[in-house]
Parts: structure tokens; C-alpha cells; sequence
């Protein structure tokens, strides 16, 4: 995303730089690794999710009432959707040389949870957290201090686009909560 001249400086500091060619090639390279366990660590990432922010499950009428960590795990529909995550990653890391198809992915999630499911967005802040932290856990060879480095730049990045999507629908205005 470009910065247009006369947006304002909190613009430019939630919105990090471009990923340069370095940092893609250690996020692609690393997510190799990663993808090949995409199911294990996509289930994962959500049951961490849902353990330590329980009111996240609240968009998941499937599960939302399971509490135990080891339930969720076994979820048909956690799984189903942990798959889903782990594959909009997959297309988003796949293509970080094509700015139209990051942008077009960003769109359609932003726009079915903004506007379908009715996510806060600050959970996307908070998943991606979660993905950091389960990331360097689950593959602590991979997940160096510049790689680290690296996934956090893109998931902020993706943040911030998810976020523009969320204003350009209008999201303050059909937001009902105060928080």
C-alpha cells in the first residue's frame, strides 16, 4: 500500500515499510517448512487462540462453547478452519512479488469478516501474535531473530491491510460495540 501525500503520521507509523527482497525470501523459505505441517500447526495456532483469548471463540458457533484445549483439537470444524487459515497464509506468502493478489486475498478476508462474521479486527492483531509465538516454539531452527523479524513485518502488514478493508466497508459505522 502507498502512503498519499497529506495522510496522517499515525498512518505511517501503524503501517510498516515494504517487505524488502531479503526479508521475503527468509518468510518464504521459512514457511516451506512450515506448510508442510500446516494442519498440525494451523490447529495449533487456533486452540492457542481460543485457550488464551476465550473470547475469540465467540465467532464460532461450532465451537465456541468447547473449553477444553484437548475438545477443540479434535474439532472437525476447528480443523476445517485452521486448514482455511494455513491456506490463505500459503497463497499470501506465495505471493509476495504480486502486490494485486495480496491485495485481492486481504479483500475478501477483511471483507467476509468484517461484514459476514462480524470479527473485531483487533483479533487479527492478536492471531498473529499467536502465530508468531507458535511459530517459534513449534520450529525454533527456522524462526532465527531476522526471520522473526521478518513475520513480524508481514503479519503487520497484513493487519494493516485487513484493517483498510474494515474502513473502506465502513466498519466504524457497523460496529455496534464500544471497545
Amino acid at each position: 500500500m502507498e502512503k498519499m501525500q497529506g495522510e496522517g503520521e499515525v498512518d505511517h507509523l501503524a503501517q510498516p515499510s515494504p517487505l524488502t527482497d531479503r526479508e521475503k525470501v527468509v518468510i518464504q523459505e521459512s514457511w516451506t517448512k512450515v506448510y508442510q505441517n500446516c494442519d498440525d500447526t494451523g490447529v495449533t495456532i487456533l486452540v492457542r487462540l481460543f485457550v488464551n483469548f476465550p473470547s475469540s471463540k465467540q465467532y464460532f458457533s461450532q465451537f465456541k462453547h468447547i473449553e477444553e484445549a484437548e475438545e477443540l483439537q479434535r474439532s472437525a470444524q476447528l480443523r476445517k478452519h485452521a486448514r482455511r487459515v494455513m491456506d490463505a497464509i500459503n497463497t499470501l506468502v506465495e505471493s509476495l512479488d504480486n502486490s494485486d493478489k495480496v491485495a485481492s486475498v486481504l479483500k475478501l478476508v477483511g471483507k467476509a469478516h468484517a461484514l459476514r462474521h462480524k470479527v473485531e479486527p483487533v483479533y487479527f492483531k492478536i492471531l498473529s501474535g499467536v502465530i508468531l509465538e507458535v511459530l517459534g516454539e513449534a520450529f525454533p531452527e527456522v524462526m532465527t531473530p531476522e526471520v522473526a523479524a521478518a513475520w513480524t513485518k508481514l503479519l503487520a502488514t497484513i493487519c494493516c491491510g485487513i484493517t483498510a478493508i474494515y474502513e473502506e466497508v465502513g466498519w466504524n459505522k457497523l460496529s455496534t460495540s464500544t471497545g
